[in-house]
């Protein structure tokens, strides 16, 4: 009997053991900071790794110091407490102690500050504004301009099996591409509500104000794709808002934007030809399913009162011109918001005309992008 009450023990350690060992993702389960891929994330994971350590250290000392009190000077081996007020030198030794332990972590803590605040002399400046649900990015002095939302993958899969889509809600449709071993300034805002735009690998986040513009830089130096999203709550759809940074060679950088350039000016002059009702819809259903089915779902029925229903809705089915109106410059006091910015003629037409025609609307109505631009 004495043998299994000692093998019991034995026992439940190696289930233990045997657990551990056996959680292959276990390393990926972060509870730490992650190192990063960018200088300036290295000094931020070193800095927080001696605070840790410095930390456990004082943990241990002191914890230990009192544990061992505790169990040696108890009252039942007799233990008298001694009588005393102060003791200089003690006094003097515990506040010298801490003292120069703040100064050696101050210095290099304030110099990675000094470094996180320093965005001069960048080679590249990407505005970044913070919408609900979406991110806008502007290069600065490139006229390219372009929303990012979650990637259609990752909608698709709310109603089905998530685990079969890689980097399910941390995918976009347009990622934001920067050259590597370039200094990239990013002026961050909001054009609704707080947001807060981060993206672990590069060290630092950053809030998005509206009516305020934050700044912060980075240089990565090996291509790669890099993932974040919102970290501020801001509403409904606050967790399908990822950010995604790709970078690339200078040489792969320069394509890129020499096709965004061409996409920008191909979207211009879609707005000056006529677009037929079957190209409309497709487009339409389209733009509906990235910008408008958050709030008024995929069958158009909203989630009253909200975000009012779209199939048989009085907006819909009503006056084009009010319509129009309505998908332009929004509704204020109300979460409908103005894609007359967001959006361009085209993709303004075709999710109109798509409204009016769908979820059982049948109004027959095309409108064509050269009606919006010339309400603009």
């Amino acid at each position: 009997m004495r043998q299994k009450r000692h093998a019991a023990p034995g026992r439940l350690l190696g289930i233990l053991l045997a657990g551990l060992a056996a959680q292959p993702a276990r390393a990926e389960y972060g509870m730490n900071l992650v190192r990063g891929a960018t200088d300036l994330s290295h000094r931020v994971f070193d800095l927080h790794m001696i605070s840790l350590w410095v930390c456990v250290a004082i943990g241990v000392v002191v914890f230990g110091a009192m544990f061992y009190s505790l169990f040696a000077f108890r009252k039942s081996r007799g233990a008298v407490a001694a009588n005393f007020h102060e003791n200089t030198t003690v006094e003097v030794v515990w506040t010298i102690i801490p003292f120069i332990i703040l100064i050696a972590m101050a210095i290099p803590a304030t110099k990675t500050l000094i470094a996180l605040e320093d965005t001069s002399d960048s080679g590249l400046t990407i505005k970044v504004t913070g919408y609900q649900w979406r991110w806008q990015y502007e290069y600065l002095g490139e006229d390219v301009s372009f929303f990012s939302n979650l990637a259609q993958s990752s909608r698709d899969a709310m109603n089905g099996d998530p685990a079969g889509v890689e980097h399910y809600l941390l995918d976009v449709d347009n990622p934001v591409v920067v050259p590597v071993n370039t200094k990239v300034r990013f002026v961050i805002t909001s054009n609704d509500v707080i947001h807060s735009w981060w993206v672990p690998a590069l060290g630092w986040k950053q809030d998005a104000v509206p009516g305020f513009i934050n700044d912060g830089w980075t240089s990565i130096p090996q291509p790669g794709v890099y993932r974040g999203q919102c970290a501020e709550l801001c509403g409904k759809d606050h967790g399908f808002m990822p950010v995604v940074i790709e970078a690339k060679t200078q040489a792969d950088y320069e394509t890129w934007l020499t096709a965004k350039k061409a996409e920008v000016e191909a979207a211009k002059s879609g707005a000056d030809r006529d677009w037929t009702m079957d190209e409309l819809m497709e487009r339409g259903k389209t733009v509906y399913g990235t910008y408008c089915v958050a709030c008024h779902q995929a069958n158009g029925q909203g989630i009253p009162p909200a975000f009012p229903a779209l199939a048989g809705g009085v907006i819909t089915t009503g006056p084009v011109e009010g319509h129009i109106d309505r998908v332009l410059h929004g509704k204020a006091g109300t979460a409908m918001q103005a894609f007359a910015l967001q959006l361009n003629d085209v993709d303004l037409a075709a999710v109109i005309t798509y409204e009016r025609n769908a979820f059982g609307n049948d109004k027959g109505d095309l409108v064509q992008p050269k009606q919006i631009k010339a309400l603009r």
